[in-house]
């Protein structure tokens, strides 16, 4: 099977015609009915310039779609797609919105042609299909939160409030604010929470102070981390030692210590109390943050 070379939305948006892996040209061309399921080349098909999605991710779950597409794509025609975005040049017949992933699969393991579906409805306005690709993306494979927190941005900009943007993603509006928050952290601590170093909770609280107290924060953190997994596998290798010598193993059940954030922000108390506030808001969340507060303050009442 012939290989294509796409890597990003950016690159799939282009690879169209001649500059196809696959040239589709053996795929009779015809002129599908809105709505009805039709087979067209990959030439007359281009990736959506906008998409939000950074990169394609991991295309190796889809390589079946050389013998079967189990589901069609749904394109917009050119015409409706620069109605609403007249300085993007499209050289395609059609511009996929929903299922990008799968045109790109098409290229990269050999399908000639797929299955699509016209729907121009979803180009009624900018909104309307930026809520369309969102939804389809959220919570799908290598949509990271920073992708869907710009993602939502956007939208918050197309709708003109955050509130229409969440009633139009079916999202609470604390979720929407909690993605948006995301976008006020400094660049490192960004990518740091795309590879999943950063928990998103820890970094909806960093996002509410200034770059420079969150990087002085991370890099605290980090040092803890570096100097506590250091001392961590000491006691594990004398632990496991004096295991050893005695015959015995693990005891099942053993209690759990509390989070190490937690932990390392209570040693920091009196140099750096907000560090404890952020710890214990990303152990126990709004609610169990709510309930702690009330309790503090009747106990400062007495």
């Amino acid at each position: 099977m012939s290989r294509g070379g796409v890597k990003s939305f950016a690159a799939l948006a282009e690879t169209i015609g001649d500059k196809s892996s696959v040239d589709g040209a053996s795929v009779a061309s015809i002129i599908p009915r809105a709505g009805q399921s039709r087979s067209v080349p990959l030439r007359e098909l281009v990736g959506n310039p906008h998409n939000p999605r950074d990169s394609l991710g991991n295309l190796d779950e889809l390589a079946s779609i050389v013998q079967h597409q189990l589901q069609p794509v749904v394109v917009v025609t050119k015409r409706a797609y620069q109605a609403l975005y007249p300085d993007t040049p499209i050289d395609a017949r059609w511009v996929v919105i929903l299922g990008n992933r799968r045109l790109a699969a098409a290229h990269q393991f050999g399908r000639p042609e797929l299955d699509i579906v016209i729907k121009d409805e979803l180009a009624a306005d900018r909104a309307t299909l930026l809520t369309a690709v969102i939804a389809e993306n959220v919570d799908r494979s290598g949509f990271d939160v920073i992708e869907e927190a710009r993602a939502v941005e956007s939208l918050v900009g197309e709708y003109g409030s955050a509130d229409a943007a969440a009633d139009h993603l079916h999202k609470s509006k604390t979720w929407v604010s909690q993605r948006r928050a995301l976008l006020k952290l400094a660049p490192e601590l960004q990518e740091a929470t795309r590879r999943g170093e950063l928990p998103i909770r820890e970094a909806r609280d960093l996002a509410r102070i200034p770059w420079e107290e969150q990087r002085a924060s991370w890099d605290r953190a980090q040092s803890d981390t570096n100097a506590e997994t250091e001392t961590d596998q000491v006691g594990q290798d004398g632990a496991a030692g004096e295991k050893e010598s005695r015959g015995q193993g693990e005891r099942p059940g053993a209690p759990q210590t509390h989070s190490r954030s937690v932990s390392r922000a209570l040693k920091r108390f009196d140099v750096d109390p907000s560090a404890l506030a952020i710890a214990l808001h990303g152990q126990l969340g709004d609610a169990g943050a709510r309930t702690l507060a009330t309790q503090l303050r009747k106990l400062v009442k007495q």
